[in-house]
């Protein structure tokens, strides 16, 4: 398991230009192409973009780092002061995602895979 962050998520207005911008900017073209998300991966990082995140109110990328038990780990951080942005939620095959907001209103994500 990835000790930093594992997916950086990107909210996106117009999903067929930044899937360009983001396929020259990083050399690759993404191994996830659908209509709700495009991922690319670059060594052992995941850019996502997400033309769905603005409607969300993510208007910055989030940063996901991997945990092995999102509800505790989530748990966790609202004990610490985060305030509650998505809970966990389950956004295909098994994959388990939530966020929080710090003091600065940044997001702070989790993710728990199958």
């Amino acid at each position: 398991m990835s000790q930093g962050i594992s997916v950086l998520v990107y909210p996106v207005k117009d999903l067929t230009q930044a899937k360009t911008l983001f396929s020259e900017f990083l050399g690759v073209e993404p191994y996830v192409d659908q209509p709700y998300y495009v991922g690319f991966r670059v060594g052992d990082q995941e850019i996502g973009l997400d033309p769905h995140g603005h409607k969300k109110g993510n208007t910055s990328p989030i940063a996901y780092r991997e945990v092995t038990d999102i509800t505790k780990s989530l748990q966790s951080l609202l004990d610490a002061g985060g305030k509650a942005h998505q809970d966990v939620q389950d956004v295909g095959g098994g994959k388990l995602i939530a966020s929080v907001k710090d003091a600065d209103d940044n997001i702070i994500g989790l993710m728990q895979s199958p």
